[in-house]
């Protein structure tokens, strides 16, 4: 008679894990990330890859690999207990602080590749400028690009703002959590 509650718990912990998953899809996460991440959090305390793999059905390798990508985009984070020689993962416990570490993580990585496109092309078109060939026509062609990588680097430079206020802390003033 136990039996009954305990499958009725586990299909309702199943769903959340699914319904975390295509949400963390909807954050351009893969729903394979967002399963393990829902299978931690439901958990409620740290597992090692033997128990995910066995959680998901999935090859220890493979787990490894979403484990690893989810400690890049600072969602997991390998922790240590005493007494258990396996490595553990665990996740954060608190909705909104997963999101911020999504929402800037991904824009973390966008920035800095653009910051450095940036550069490169700025430098490109300062060469050519320096070029002794340029037509008026083609000047003026140099100085707009010129012009729109300034602008680039500009919204990259507030992007980067927009994350450090996420990350601060500081959105919660203004967006208050319920």
């Amino acid at each position: 008679m136990v039996e009954q509650p305990f499958v009725k718990i586990k299909h309702v912990e199943d769903q959340l894990v699914e319904k975390i998953a295509d949400n963390m899809h909807t954050y351009g996460v893969s729903t394979t990330v967002g399963r393990v991440l829902g299978i931690i959090y439901m958990n409620r305390k740290a597992m090692t890859l033997d128990e995910l793999s066995e959680a998901t059905g999935m090859s220890k390798t493979r787990m490894s690999q979403v484990v690893r990508e989810m400690v890049d985009l600072n969602i997991a984070e390998k922790v240590f207990e005493k007494g258990i020689r396996k490595d553990l993962y665990n996740v954060e416990q608190d909705y909104y602080q997963t999101f911020i570490s999504l929402f800037t993580s991904n824009w973390q990585k966008a920035i800095n590749k653009n910051k450095m496109f940036e550069k490169k092309l700025s430098a490109e078109l300062k060469n050519i400028l320096e070029s002794d060939t340029l037509s008026e026509e083609m000047e003026l062609k140099v100085n707009d690009l010129l012009k729109e990588t300034k602008e680039w680097l500009d919204y990259y430079q507030w992007l980067s703002r927009l994350v450090d206020f996420f990350e601060s802390g500081d959105i919660f003033m203004h967006v208050p959590k319920p």
